[in-house]
């Protein structure tokens, strides 16, 4: 099984930097990092440069014309030559076995969602002034604390497959690739931040495609910033709700214009 790292990313480059370095930290590594640039300057790009000297790095850029993670999302992974995804945000911080956590658990006919830890601000000032990727379990300053537990006994015991969309996040998401396809990827009719991680979920449900919610493995630390501009939100909670009632499997608006579905 091939595996592809997805990274969304948009001018933060000191916060890219920290993932790359957790990446180089990995116990397992993924076959190829796919960046999925949402229109950043210069600055990312020669972060990404540099680390292609050490990493199977694509960079995938647009120009920047707003929000459009939906969008840099179907375009990078549709350039994905692995058969697994595994999709993290540009300021993600991966404990050592998040890769393998992620890769242990894949099962055909599933796709993963993991928790995150959240550093507080000065946890991460720090972070970012001392390149610092490992954190203690526990430690002072990090909110969701028992979300920092690497544990396989507690994690096989406690994680669960379930329809819960209150779990869903597209900074620690796992699945087929040939699944995303057949949903048809990212809806890009939903604008600007949020619910787009949840209505792909309840597409893949509504495909047949469990959802395995894991707990105490697939850890990783969220960077404390700012909330972001959330004006699209009533436009993808819309959508959302639409692609509930109606049990949709398919959205009109996605990957396909990029990658062809297997006839």
């Amino acid at each position: 099984m091939r595996t592809s790292l997805v990274i969304a990313t948009y001018n933060w480059e000191e916060a890219l930097k920290l993932v790359f370095l957790s990446v180089l930290n990995q116990s397992q590594f993924p076959d190829e990092i796919l960046i999925a640039d949402d229109g950043s300057t210069n600055k990312t790009k020669e972060i990404i440069e540099y680390f292609s000297g050490k990493l199977p790095i694509k960079h995938i850029w647009h120009k920047d014309n707003g929000f459009q993670k939906t969008k840099i999302l179907n375009k990078a992974i549709a350039q994905s030559n692995s058969d697994y995804i595994i999709q993290i945000d540009g300021d993600i911080i991966l404990h050592k076995d998040f890769i393998k956590d992620h890769i242990t658990n894949a099962k055909e006919k599933q796709f993963i969602h993991g928790s995150r830890a959240f550093l507080n601000q000065k946890i991460t000032n720090l972070a970012i002034k001392n390149n610092t990727i490992n954190f203690r379990a526990f430690q002072k300053g990090i909110k969701n604390k028992l979300n920092t537990i690497n544990n396989k006994f507690l994690s096989k015991t406690i994680s669960t497959k379930n329809k819960n969309l209150k779990g869903t996040r597209g900074c620690n998401f796992s699945f087929w690739k040939d699944d995303f396809i057949k949903a048809n990827g990212y809806n890009e009719d939903m604008i600007g931040w949020g619910k787009e991680d949840t209505e792909l979920s309840v597409r893949l449900m509504n495909i047949g495609i469990e959802k395995y919610q894991i707990k105490f493995g697939c850890v990783c630390y969220h960077l404390h910033h700012k909330i972001a501009n959330r004006d699209g939100i009533n436009i993808n909670n819309n959508i959302l709700e639409e692609a509930i009632k109606d049990e949709i499997t398919f959205c009109k608006n996605g990957i396909d214009k990029y990658a062809k579905r297997d006839q």
